[in-house]
């Protein structure tokens, strides 16, 4: 029998792929750029999460998914944005992802990239 040796980052992504959802309403300028921003971050790490698209169509939904407003992206049942989970204001609306340096319609690539690392 032979034994090879397996990129250790490989074998991250084969053994450990995260589950991303993006959490969106239809009509959301930002959804669509979060995908890619996902996309391009799991590339970037060599990660090859599986990713779900999430319609979230009216209020009560909103509230029964924590819906914290369009785009929200969560790696493994968390949103990527540090402390946003603690939130309980739910909403069907655009969201706005706020850090120190700029506020914008999709979450910052460096919680992305932390989230998609894992703990």
């Amino acid at each position: 029998m032979r034994s090879r040796t397996v990129d250790p980052s490989y074998a991250r992504s084969v053994t450990e792929s995260p589950t991303v959802e993006i959490l969106y309403f239809e009509g959301c300028p930002n959804h669509e750029a979060a995908r890619e921003l996902v996309e391009r971050i799991a590339t970037e790490e060599g990660i090859v999460p599986a990713v779900r698209l999430v319609e979230v169509t009216s209020i009560d939904e909103a509230e029964a998914q924590r819906f914290l407003g369009s785009p929200s992206i969560r790696v493994n049942g968390h949103d990527v944005e540090p402390g946003a989970d603690e939130r309980d204001t739910f909403v069907l609306a655009c969201r706005v992802h706020r850090t120190p340096s700029r506020s914008s319609g999709r979450p910052a690539a460096e919680w992305v990239r932390a989230a998609l690392r894992g703990p």
